[in-house]
């Protein structure tokens, strides 16, 4: 735009017979129009030595009488006042709204050319202004939903930190009280005891330190048993049980469980759970004439391996939706030290969602 915005200042030099004093339009919008590189780092003071630049040239067009200094050009400079209300304090705004009010009020007295040409340039300057205020707000709107359903997902993994936080300490209590049992009789059995309570409290220590980065808010406690990997077989009949709308007719559903899965960490076992809930259900609201969504799940030694891929025409879900979608599921595998992609599966149809988690939910 600069580029276009400068050549165009030359070429009025050229064509143009009006122009009063052509050398000093033409430095002015050479001066003035690189400002534009500037207006989102400082918004304010690009507003004020634009505007104040075309103040100065309408006053000296008063002074001497003539006709406006001003190129055509300079009406790029119109990017200004849109970059203030878009990314400036609510101060500055201010401050930029007095400053090319002013600017509008000096050029009506240095060229007014009647009452509508008048209201018309004042609409033309307030437009950008308008237009940067609605882009800010629809910005912040959707910087707080992706907020709150990061949130939403950290208080649902929460809950199930807390269970399986809980069934730790349950542990250690059950085996302190043996242990304080039989230390009299069997001090032997008691170092048993005590070995076995170590191992519980380093297991609930690495899960309090995963819940640390899972705020949650007052709610209570759920205490019903989370769903783990051995479940995600039960999700090929979520087709027919899907709440909301279904794209086209339900695709068949087929999940395939590979590798050791054995002894996951409670947290990892219940997220891999949620993971290919939310993906198959994405699946069946957003993949149009999609027939097969298939689900594989392989874990090895070091991580597990969630795949979600289906076949239809790819229709990516909002990056928003009701429950935790694609940020929440990013947000989760974050919170478990992993990773998710998620995109088209291949090219022209399917969609896919990936997602590796550490077999000890370590966060990264």
């Amino acid at each position: 735009m600069l580029g276009l915005a400068i050549v165009g200042a030359f070429v009025e030099i050229v064509l143009r017979s009006d122009i009063v004093w052509p050398a000093l339009a033409l430095t002015a919008a050479l001066v003035a129009l690189p400002l534009l590189l500037w207006r989102r780092t400082y918004p304010l003071l690009t507003v004020a030595l634009g505007f104040g630049s075309m103040t100065v040239f309408s006053l000296a067009a008063i002074a001497f009488e003539a006709a406006p200094i001003g190129l055509y050009a300079m009406a790029a400079l119109m990017v200004l006042p849109y970059s203030l209300f878009r990314w400036g304090s609510g101060r500055e705004a201010t401050i930029g709204l007095g400053i090319m009010v002013g600017t509008w009020a000096t050029s009506v007295l240095a060229d007014y050319s009647g009452v509508g040409d008048t209201i018309g340039g004042l609409i033309v300057l307030l437009f950008p202004v308008v237009l940067g205020s609605m882009v800010r707000f629809q910005a912040k709107a959707r910087s707080q939903e992706i907020e709150q359903a990061k949130s939403l997902t950290r208080e649902q993994l929460a809950r199930e930190l807390h269970d399986s936080v809980a069934h730790h300490v349950s542990a250690i209590a059950i085996q302190a009280q043996g242990g304080r049992a039989v230390a009299a009789t069997d001090p032997t059995k008691a170092a048993d005891v005590l070995g076995v309570i170590e191992e519980e409290a380093a297991r609930a220590l690495t899960e309090m330190r995963n819940m640390v980065g899972a705020l949650r808010d007052g709610t209570g406690v759920d205490l019903t048993p989370q769903p783990g990997v051995a479940d995600i077989e039960r999700l090929s009949a979520t087709a027919g049980s899907i709440d909301g709308p279904v794209v086209g007719n339900s695709p068949t559903i087929d999940v395939e469980l590979l590798g050791d899965l054995n002894n996951l960490r409670p947290s990892v076992d219940t997220a891999l759970y949620r993971l290919a809930q939310e993906s198959i259900t994405n699946s069946l609201r957003h993949a149009r004439n999609a027939s097969l969504v298939r689900v594989r799940v392989l874990g090895d030694d070091e991580s597990v391996r969630l795949t979600v891929h289906d076949d239809g025409i790819a229709n990516p879900p909002p990056i928003s939706s009701p429950g935790f979608g694609l940020v929440g599921m990013a947000e989760r595998a974050k919170l478990l030290g992993g990773t998710l992609t998620a995109g088209p599966g291949g090219p022209g149809r399917g969609w896919t969602v990936q997602a590796v988690l550490p077999r000890d939910g370590a966060a990264a």
